[in-house]
């Protein structure tokens, strides 16, 4: 589980694609401990060595399947969440780390005070996602600021922009999504209802 507050932005030192995908990701955390759970673009994954400046990750086929990761290449940045721990504050919402889907950017607009970004979210997404509610794009928290059937808006702040890897967005630029996790129990359970 994770928040949405990203605490870093890593590099890809190595990316390898042999039976899913390996990246050798540096980090500046201290004590990272060899299985623990990383969310990596919005994607949770188990560390599965520690090295010099930073650790290595596996990604499946399942996961390739629903994420970017298969498009990434060495030098890429990423942003990084280490796992919530139970006396953690929690500064965004819950993030699971299973991304829901790609969107793809398409509309960046600077406004006074922020960068507004256009989102085309997919429908199992959309269906979902409320005004105001919460969204996860890059592993980033973010609330939804204007809505259409199929494209959200978020306003992101200086220091969201400075810290993470969404101040770089731009037009057809494809995101990693996660619907708010609340939406996803009220469609199960409106549809378990019926």
């Amino acid at each position: 589980m994770f928040t949405g507050i990203v605490e870093a932005v890593g590099r890809l030192a190595a990316v390898r694609q042999n039976n899913g995908a390996e990246l050798r990701i540096t980090a500046p955390f201290r004590a990272v401990k060899k299985g623990e759970s990383i969310a990596v673009n919005g994607a949770c994954l188990t560390v599965e060595r520690v090295v010099k400046g930073g650790f290595t990750v596996h990604a499946v086929g399942t996961t390739l399947g629903r994420t970017l990761i298969g498009e990434w290449h060495k030098g890429q940045a990423v942003n990084l969440e280490r796992a919530l721990r139970a006396s953690d504050r929690l500064g965004g919402h819950f993030v699971q780390g299973h991304v829901d889907g790609v969107g793809e950017v398409v509309r960046v607009v600077e406004a006074k005070d922020a960068l507004l970004v256009d989102v085309r979210v997919p429908p199992e997404v959309a269906e979902i996602t409320v005004l105001h509610g919460s969204i996860s794009l890059d592993g980033v928290s973010l609330t939804v600021n204007e809505m259409t059937s199929s494209i959200i808006q978020v306003s992101l702040v200086r220091f969201t922009r400075e810290h993470t890897t969404l101040g770089k967005l731009k037009q057809s630029d494809r995101v990693h999504v996660e619907a708010d996790v609340l939406g996803k129990y009220v469609r199960q359970l409106c549809r378990s209802a019926q």
